[in-house]
């Protein structure tokens, strides 16, 4: 019961206090704005208040596995952070609509490229994490966890028939682990600077004169919003159309391939932000200062809310197109046999030993 009261008193708190932007608040408000879109028919023990702090809580789980010092931790989490677009074209002849939805196929395709033009891709001895020049596996962070998902709801489906309460107790945590950590991949999609190789102040080329200093980013990421006041929950909130599921050219979507697509559509729409938050940035409209320094605000609230639509329409999509695990439910049909079996209770009347008289 404490634990549960400390929850409510949590979210209520939440309620009262400004939010910000994609910093650990921001992700955090992006989960509960999604849990708060899905619908009654979503499992309501996904839903509760102790499922809500605990996929708040997650939202900033793969931010907090970057501060280490551990550079195959940082190799392979840093790159599920971003996807740097102008790299395709720039290193790699690649377009948005001939990717494979498969990491590995992905980067084998990279590793070909870098094979024939090894000029194009000098060593950096700066480069202790091994990054450079790759793009970053944003999107495909995004659909394999789509993916885990909807093999979680598959097998909660069995165990919830069939399972012992403990093994529906660890299936649910289990899909809650994945549904926060996912969530701040989703919430990386939406802050335009994480589409982009401008991602923290302008590289190269610079015809416009944008801002080239190395603090854009984490402006962006919260300063602004903590320097102007937050973003009000309610007012969030009382924004939100209901999660629907996700559709491809009209058509639901069928599978994890097809949702790779719609990933992908979605983040080129956020990189067409980039250029249009540097000048802003350019113009004052995202100082803080005055009227015009408020310009900014509408323009990142509606990302953190476009965050919180596109991750609660993933959640009941992965919870819809889930399939019954048909494997598990043999399993557990096995065991249940087993187990009557053992006790001697396997539905048939024990034959009598009393004799005829």
């Amino acid at each position: 019961m404490k634990t549960r009261f400390l929850a409510l008193l949590l979210l209520a708190l939440a309620a009262l206090q400004p939010l910000h932007a994609w910093d650990y608040e921001g992700h955090r408000t992006v989960n509960l704005l999604a849990l708060a879109s899905l619908p009654a028919d979503f499992p309501a023990a996904l839903r509760d208040a102790a499922a809500q702090e605990r996929v708040a809580f997650l939202a900033g789980e793969p931010d907090r596995w970057r501060n280490t010092p551990d550079r195959p931790l940082r190799h392979f989490n840093g790159l599920d952070h971003y996807f740097d677009m102008e790299y395709l074209a720039d290193y790699y002849a690649m377009s948005v609509a001939t990717l494979s939805p498969f990491r590995y196929e992905f980067t084998a395709q990279m590793a070909v490229v870098r094979a024939k033009s090894p000029e194009k891709f000098p060593a950096d001895e700066k480069d202790n994490d091994r990054i450079k020049y790759l793009p970053g596996f944003l999107p495909w962070a995004i659909v394999e966890n789509y993916a885990k998902l909807k093999s979680g709801f598959s097998y909660l489906k069995v165990y919830e028939e069939m399972g012992t309460p403990e093994e529906v107790a660890e299936a649910r945590r289990n899909i809650l682990y994945v549904m926060g950590t996912m969530g701040h991949y989703v919430g990386d999609a939406t802050q335009p600077l994480h589409t982009t190789k401008h991602f923290n102040g302008w590289v190269g080329e610079n015809p416009k004169g944008y801002g080239t200093n190395k603090t854009f980013h984490a402006w962006i990421d919260g300063g602004y919003l903590r320097k102007v006041g937050g973003l009000k929950d309610a007012e969030l909130r009382a924004k939100l159309r209901p999660a629907v599921p996700l559709a491809l050219d009209g058509a639901p979507v069928r599978d994890a391939e097809e949702v790779f697509k719609v990933v992908m559509s979605f983040l080129a729409e956020q990189h067409k932000l980039v250029e249009p938050l540097y000048e802003m940035n350019k113009d004052g409209r995202l100082s803080g200062n005055g009227d015009k320094g408020m310009e900014g605000f509408p323009v990142l609230g509606k990302q953190i809310s476009l965050a919180a639509q596109m991750l609660g329409d993933l959640w009941l999509t992965a919870y819809q197109n889930a399939p019954v695990d048909n494997f598990l439910k043999n399993q557990l049909a096995t065991r249940k046999l087993q187990a009557e079996a053992k006790d001697g209770k396997t539905g048939e009347k024990p034959k009598s030993t009393k004799k005829k008289k």
